[in-house]
């Protein structure tokens, strides 16, 4: 193995930086609008059905792809002997930039938000739209943020990666369980347990089911490679599908703990669930600020330090992504490469830090049929998370079942375990990853297509 590459030092480190990658905004900031804007538990029961059922082998084929090889998602194609697929891999890489570039710049609102609410400003969330078109100010809180990204994974894979795991998933989910117990105590908080918890079925409909699926296969970092990456540094006498199985767990244990903290917050003080990606920066700083001058500063900077904390755990392994592949595949050492890489992306990602109203031109980027005009941030998001995503794990599952073949893939999962030939699991990775994750996202790529640049409403 490249001596620059590393390895977990244990299966527990695996588990924690994996789950960290896969639990970031998308369970905290995401997950709970997602569920006010489509139905309340109705949406919860279809998202947790996706994880399990779609999600969870989709991600053992990753990690099983990645350790068989012991190289970067476009390396992991060339070593099995199939080099034209290796432009699947490209995809990955190019997609784990492309989200890092933005999703940088929503950590830096993270952490320009702790700030102010470490000094007691709860205006913020009415100031919230001249607080993202500050580009200079967001953008020094999106430097610092990619310079601490960059500080980890130029650590390596044990002593960078996964120590910082062992710190931060830790700490995010005290922070979760206190404000989540804070939260109870609040009036007319079994209201928002009941719109979270207590589904309507009759609420589920096509489109539920399209942003649900979106949904899991985003928070679980499907599709870009991240996984077949942190597969590569997994040690061949650990146990994919149970290792797989906790990083599934420990991302909708955290998606359902941020629901049980937000939920009661928001019905505390009357305001719609609805709200949308607002919720959090525009909302939540006057409900803080309803807590008193005391306990609002103090339950304020732990949400937004949760919400920063969250951000890390996922920019750091958007940031492997491409760094792997320049150690693997162009030699650099691993410093250089991480920090060449991590400058690149931030300029990369300067007309997002600009599409918030610092610049007419990244704020009105491109009109989309049936969107309207939408600014650059939106843009890539759509090009990236919901279309580029899905694609990625259509072909991964078409490579593993049809290219590779499925009984390599099977030899792959069933070392370190045993008892997995002929197994319900077996079977059931068999047909998800074969039939229905082909079909499945096959369709949810095609229907975001054509809904998000054609605007063609088909759900």
């Amino acid at each position: 193995m490249n001596s620059q590459r590393g390895e977990w030092s244990s299966r527990i480190g695996f588990v924690l930086a994996a789950a960290g990658s896969a639990i970031g905004l998308g369970n905290i900031w995401k997950f709970p609008f997602e569920v006010g804007n489509h139905g309340g538990a109705a949406f919860v029961v279809v998202y947790l059905f996706f994880c399990f059922v779609l999600c969870f082998p989709v991600m053992v084929t990753e990690i099983a792809i990645g350790r068989k090889t012991n190289k970067n998602p476009v390396g992991a194609y060339k070593a099995l002997g199939y080099k034209n697929w290796s432009i699947v891999g490209i995809l990955g890489v190019l997609c784990g930039v492309i989200i890092l570039s933005f999703y940088n710049v929503v950590a830096g609102w993270a952490f320009g938000y702790f700030l102010e609410m470490i000094i007691g400003n709860f205006a913020i969330g009415d100031q919230f739209g001249a607080f993202v078109s500050d580009w200079f100010q967001v953008g020094i809180f999106s430097a610092i943020f990619m310079g601490t990204t960059a500080f980890i994974v130029a650590r390596g894979v044990s002593a960078g990666i996964e120590r910082a795991a062992k710190i931060l998933m830790p700490s995010l989910l005290v922070i979760m369980l206190f404000l989540v117990i804070y939260a109870f105590t609040l009036p007319n908080a079994m209201e928002g347990l009941k719109f979270y918890l207590v589904p309507d079925f009759s609420k589920i409909s096509l489109k539920v089911m399209y942003s649900a699926l979106g949904q899991a296969f985003f928070s679980l970092s499907l599709g870009m490679g991240a996984l077949i990456t942190y597969g590569s540094y997994l040690s061949s006498r650990e146990n994919i599908v149970s290792s797989a199985a906790l990083i599934t767990l420990a991302d909708v244990g955290i998606a359902l703990i941020a629901g049980l903290m937000m939920f009661p917050l928001v019905f505390s003080q009357g305001i719609e669930p609805t709200g949308g990606a607002g919720l959090i920066f525009v909302t939540l700083p006057g409900v803080f600020q309803s807590l008193g001058p005391v306990l609002g500063v103090v339950i304020g900077s732990l949400f937004f330090l949760l919400l920063s904390f969250a951000a890390l755990t996922s920019t750091v392994s958007l940031l492997e992504v491409p760094v792997s592949y320049a150690v693997d595949e162009l030699g650099m050492k691993r410093k250089m490469a991480v920090w060449s890489i991590a400058g690149l992306i931030f300029v990369i990602g300067i007309p997002s830090l600009l599409a918030n109203g610092a610049s007419d031109f990244w704020s009105k980027f491109i009109e989309l049929p049936g969107v309207g005009m939408t600014d650059f941030m939106t843009f890539i998001g759509y090009l990236a998370n919901d279309s580029f995503l899905p694609l990625g794990g259509f072909l991964v599952s078409v490579f593993a079942a049809y290219v590779w073949k499925k009984n390599k893939l099977h030899e792959q999962i069933a070392i370190g375990q045993d008892h997995y030939a002929g197994s319900f699991v077996s079977k059931f990775i068999d047909v998800t990853v074969s039939i229905i994750a082909p079909i499945i996202l096959g369709i949810l790529f095609v229907l975001t297509v054509l809904n998000r640049f054609f605007g063609v409403d088909v759900i």
